[in-house]
Order: structure tokens, then C-alpha cells, then sequence
């Protein structure tokens, strides 16, 4: 009798599968294969055992999850007001440490648009010769006007300073009239970590990791960051370079282990957006979003 209940309760809360576990649990325990035969009570304990088992794993509300990884650093573009506070003098006695914390916290927030330069002559020997194909500039027009059709006031068109990035940000700032368009040598391609797993396609001398990866980094750490104290608007700031470029920005801004930055894909022209709140807290919006172009027009070299 005691068995029949425990399976109409268990019924209810896992289905048949437990059902059937308990079944096979109660039969083995009544022929003594857990050992010497037990007694009416020891039995419906075991029972009671099973039906916790078959029980779905969740965490108690109020509880906090264990943490499987690296704790988030909140300090990870080295500008947290309470880092930068610590260990300071005061000039005045006086002074509110409370108040002098609050008045050099970020308020706005950044939000960072990463383009991929279009399509580009794979041919070409030089820098200068690896110029956008025609199909090329239709993606940047395509990506103009996407941009332009968010709405967004942006404050700065960055770009890298090899041809393709170049010659991409041109036809996009057609787009977005009075919009500031800088050029910028540290975003040029390059490999910025040997990625994990390798790849047999792709194997840069330990030299161009040394060097492109610090000249990468260096960008991450002058565009990638949260707000100055003293900006008191959100920003959203353009920037078109290189796949390489931004796969390695996404895993450093999420603190990914940036060695994975290879197994992104991006296609040409797509756009990688990035939020910075003043709290230090980053999302990633899209990654690599080209849906506003036509199937046929849709590359990734």
C-alpha cells in the first residue's frame, strides 16, 4: 500500500521514468539485494531516498549559485572610482570621502558600434592594392545606411589606417554627414593571440604575435573602457577595422579568454556592438549582425 502511494506522488513530480526507478529499488530491496532484508521503516525510507533523487536540481530562492569561473573584475579597465580612490590623501580633513567618490563616477554610458571593413581585392601585394571590390562598397553603402537608420547621434567615426578599413569608413561617413572621421594606426589587421585550438591554415611567426598583439591590446585599452566622470551624455562612437581586431575586443571586453577569438566568424560589413555602463558592466548587443543585407550580397573574406 505504502509502495502504490509513493508512486502516484512520484508520478506527479517526475513521471514514469522515476516511477519505474523506484520500482526496481523497492523489488531489489524486498529480495535482499541491498544487503540483509531491512524493516518496513528502513524500506520506506529508501523509498523516500529515490523520490529525492528524481527530484529536477534547483537553487533555493535567496540563494546565490556557486561561481564556476573567474570572478568578474570590476576593475578590468583599471577607471572603478573606489580603486582609484584608495590609498589617495585627502587635501582637505574636511572633505566627504563618500562625496569626492561620487563626484568622479562615470554616469553615461558608452556604446562602442564595431563595423568589418567590405569585401576587398585578396590579390593584392600591397596594402594600397587591396582596395574594396564593387561589391565591396555596395556592403559599406548597405552598412551606411543602417546606420544612418538607427537613428543614433554618433559622436566619431574611428577607423583603421590600411585601405580596406579606410576606403570603407569613407562610404559609411557619407552616411552620417557631420559625424567626426579619424584614422587610427593601432587598429590596423594583425594577429593579436595565438588562438586556441590552432588552426592548420593560419600560423603567424611567434615575432607577429609578440608585436601585433601588443599594438592590439594597446587599442582595447584606449577604445574599449568605460566612461570619463565628466561626460555626461551616452556616446555611440563607430569604429571599422578588422575581424581579427574586433573578435579579440569582444573576448577582452567580456573577459572571455581572449585565446578564443578565432572561433568567431564576421561577416564583411557586419556590425559588433559593445555597451559600457558606468558601473564598469559590459553587453554585448549584437556580434557580427549583416541582416540587413541580402543573402547575395553576404561575405566573409
Amino acid at each position: 500500500m505504502f509502495y502504490r502511494k509513493t508512486l502516484k506522488l512520484i508520478c506527479g513530480f517526475a513521471g514514469g521514468s522515476a516511477a519505474l526507478v523506484l520500482a526496481a529499488a523497492a523489488a531489489a530491496d524486498s529480495r535482499g539485494y541491498f544487503g540483509e532484508r531491512r524493516s518496513q521503516a528502513g524500506s520506506r525510507w529508501l523509498s523516500l531516498s529515490v523520490l529525492d533523487a528524481a527530484q529536477p536540481a534547483w537553487t533555493p530562492a535567496g540563494i546565490t549559485p556557486v561561481q564556476t569561473g573567474h570572478a568578474w573584475d570590476f576593475n578590468w579597465d583599471k577607471r572603478d572610482p573606489s580603486a582609484l580612490t584608495n590609498g589617495k590623501k585627502k587635501e582637505n580633513a574636511t572633505e566627504d570621502p563618500s562625496s569626492e567618490q561620487d563626484n568622479g563616477k562615470p554616469k553615461a554610458t558608452r556604446n562602442i558600434l564595431l563595423i568589418r571593413h567590405s569585401q576587398y581585392n585578396l590579390s593584392g601585394s600591397t596594402d594600397k592594392e587591396r582596395i574594396l571590390t564593387p561589391l565591396g562598397r555596395e556592403q559599406a553603402e548597405l552598412t551606411g545606411n543602417r546606420l544612418a537608420a538607427l537613428g543614433l547621434k554618433y559622436d566619431v567615426l574611428v577607423h583603421s589606417s590600411m585601405a580596406r578599413a579606410t576606403e570603407t569608413a569613407h562610404i559609411i561617413s557619407k552616411h552620417l554627414p557631420g559625424v567626426e572621421l579619424l584614422s587610427c594606426d593601432l587598429l590596423r589587421e594583425g594577429a593579436p593571440i595565438e588562438p586556441v585550438p590552432p588552426v592548420t591554415h593560419w600560423k603567424p611567426d611567434a615575432v607577429q604575435y609578440h608585436e601585433d598583439g601588443a599594438r592590439i591590446e594597446a587599442a582595447f585599452r584606449r577604445y574599449i573602457h568605460r566612461a570619463d566622470p565628466k561626460q555626461k551624455e551616452d556616446s555611440y562612437e563607430i569604429i571599422v577595422c578588422h575581424a581579427n581586431v574586433i573578435r579579440y575586443f569582444v573576448c577582452r571586453a567580456l573577459q572571455f579568454p581572449p585565446e578564443g577569438w578565432l572561433r568567431m566568424g564576421l561577416n564583411n560589413g557586419s556590425i559588433t556592438w559593445l555597451t559600457i555602463r558606468p558601473s564598469g558592466r559590459v553587453a554585448l548587443r549584437t556580434l557580427g549582425d549583416a541582416g540587413f543585407m541580402p543573402p547575395d550580397k553576404l561575405t566573409r573574406t
